[in-house]
């Protein structure tokens, strides 16, 4: 077995059936890409428009090819035709200008909240209070081209992992919260999009459905 696949495995068996093992292969050539689909991977995130487009015409389309970066508004329309996810709404605004694009291409998004919850500045998203005031003037429920599917979520990068937990753990709430105040006869508002290679076993114990992980399956 070559190293990818070797990794892939293993990393397969430290996750929970219902969990969604999503490949960031962003920083990764085509032919890695290829390695692990031939490994049964199916589900990849990149995090530039540009990077995605190039991939998606070069690789099998039974891929789900999920967005995880920072979206620009003039990029949407690259990504609209096949994109399976975008995990990174961080305004209404963006939502809106996704579903002007769903609806030209005639396709319904899927998308996930953003939310900030680890404490750095850098990151982005809603905060808890902002996603909460978005959702409470339910401008969002008129656009039917976008398919709000749950969260997503980074932790901070630490080595604490008692506060790592406590940020995940908020998230799970929040999103309890968010789906028995709207989406609670909704099946589709089922996805926490959280963890990444240093803290998915924490994130995935804190209720992720959907955990991003890199390195660990292209670099070892």
């Amino acid at each position: 077995m070559s190293g990818i696949t070797e990794r892939l495995n293993a990393i397969r068996t430290t996750i929970p059936e219902g969990v969604c093992l999503l490949a960031i292969s962003k920083y990764y050539p085509v032919e890695a890409i290829e390695e692990a689909y031939n490994a049964g991977q199916r589900d990849f995130g990149e995090n530039k428009a540009q990077d995605l487009v190039v991939k998606e015409q070069a690789l099998p389309k039974d891929i789900r090819w999920h967005f995880t970066g920072h979206l620009q508004s003039n990029k949407i329309k690259y990504i609209a035709p096949f994109v399976y996810m975008i995990h990174s709404i961080d305004s209404l605004q963006l939502l809106k200008e996704i579903n002007k694009h769903g609806a030209k291409v005639g396709r319904k998004i899927n998308c996930l909240l953003q939310i900030h919850i680890a404490r750095e500045e850098s990151k982005f998203g809603f905060t808890p209070d902002e996603c909460l005031a978005m959702l409470e003037k339910e401008e969002w429920k008129e656009l039917q081209n976008i398919e709000i599917r749950g969260l997503m979520c980074m932790a901070s990068n630490t080595d604490d992992m008692s506060q790592v937990r406590d940020e995940f753990s908020a998230v799970k709430n929040l999103f309890d919260h968010i789906k028995e105040r709207w989406f609670a006869q909704s099946t589709s508002f089922d996805t926490i999009s959280a963890g990444m290679s240093g803290d998915y076993i924490t994130a995935m114990e804190c209720g992720s459905t959907c955990v991003r992980i890199g390195s660990s399956i292209f670099e070892g």
